[in-house]
């Protein structure tokens, strides 16, 4: 079968790319064409567009560059409807999959799949019209995502597993290397304690928060080593403003790593304070804002779920700090991370509930689930026409 991706960033590509391997374990004649990144060019396929070209995040940057994304638009509607793929699958990244969507739909020229569903259970509930109309079937890999979809909405959805909680565990198990030999590596010193930064994958999320999060964290630079996850697709000279002459050191392409070897962590929003969560390191979650007082009117009005990170919604409970608009702040951050540090039974605590993270998110191989589930719903259809 012919199957068209849509990815807009960087964990878009992993997670499709992974979609894609599974979806020709089980089919041996799919043929792929995407908008996406480097880790689905290694699967195979036509790349269309890398996704580089694609993302620009917050209202300046996106008003910058409308022509260039309204072009975009027009060349993968136009290169779907040329391939006249079996399915359309989309991969996150709403603002654009979501036209992408409607076209298809409109034109009548395939099903639409929705692999990680756009976060409307948070913001913009209102896109839940257009989901029931223009997509086929929506495939989640958050739980808390059926009773929104299935009770609240009456539209039934697919839970196929947590890709993430699978990329940790399999990491996890075939990860071997020593502390020492991680630190000799990357001329870390072993003998001192790693606290991890995890800034984000994007630049304004890293100007906006990196500088920051190395305030608060090198009152403890003494005792420990600060080592910050270089994100893929960010130069080592952007990193170099916030970084030079400051006591943090950087690893590029070695999250999991990272992770694996530190004690504490800071984390910005997103899938960094699950994949932290999941490798049982205690975290402070840091969110800057740029009009704090604003964000805070809208989480207490507009914005529909009270947490931002994944680990406390997918739990429901505060599990982990969040600092977020106005209760970001130099010395907020220190304070917290001070008790997810040092302080053994506060680290105890957030250690159990990590547990229940790990039982909600289930055993479900993500990828494989969804690619069995998509081949024979595909299959299912052709036999109907």
């Amino acid at each position: 079968m012919k199957y068209y991706l849509i990815a807009g960033e960087a964990s878009g590509d992993l997670h499709a790319s992974r979609l894609m391997q599974s979806l020709r374990k089980t089919d041996a004649n799919a043929d792929f064409r995407f908008f996406g990144g480097d880790m689905m060019k290694a699967v195979g396929g036509t790349c269309v567009k890398h996704y580089r070209e694609l993302a620009y995040m917050g209202f300046v940057p996106v008003l910058l560059h409308l022509r260039t994304i309204f072009k975009n638009m027009a060349r993968c509607k136009k290169d779907i409807a040329s391939w006249q793929p079996d399915v359309v699958i989309l991969v996150d990244y709403p603002g654009f999959n979501m036209s992408i969507a409607k076209y298809v739909h409109s034109k009548s020229i395939c099903p639409v799949y929705y692999y990680i569903s756009p976060k409307i259970w948070a913001w913009k509930e209102y896109r839940i019209k257009n989901i029931k109309r223009d997509v086929t079937e929506m495939f989640s890999i958050l739980p808390f995502e059926i009773p929104f979809y299935e009770k609240k909405h009456g539209y039934p959805i697919h839970y196929v597993g947590n890709p993430t909680a699978d990329e940790v565990k399999e990491f996890r198990i075939s990860y071997y290397e020593t502390y020492k030999d991680f630190c000799v590596k990357n001329s870390l010193n072993p003998a001192i304690p790693i606290i991890a930064l995890l800034a984000g994958s994007r630049k304004q999320e890293i100007k906006d928060n990196l500088p920051s999060m190395i305030e608060a964290a090198k009152r403890y630079s003494d005792k420990y080593q600060l080592v910050l996850a270089g994100a893929p697709g960010i130069e080592r000279e952007y990193y170099s403003q916030f970084i030079e002459n400051q006591p943090v050191s950087i690893v590029y392409d070695q999250t999991y790593a990272l992770l694996a070897n530190s004690q504490s962590a800071l984390v910005t929003s997103g899938t960094a304070t699950l994949e932290t969560a999941l490798f049982d390191v205690p975290q402070v979650v840091c969110y800057e804002t740029p009009i704090p007082k604003v964000i805070t009117f809208l989480r207490k009005h507009l914005i529909k779920v009270p947490y931002i990170s994944l680990v406390n919604l997918i739990c429901d409970k505060e599990i982990v700090k969040e600092l977020v608009a106005d209760t970001f702040t130099i010395e907020n951050i220190a304070k917290e991370l001070e008790k997810v540090t040092f302080d053994g039974p506060y680290r105890n605590n957030m250690l159990t509930e990590y547990a229940e993270l790990h039982k909600r998110l289930g055993r479900q191989k993500a990828p494989d689930n969804a690619a069995n589930i998509m081949y024979h719903l595909l299959n299912s259809e052709s036999k109907e026409v």
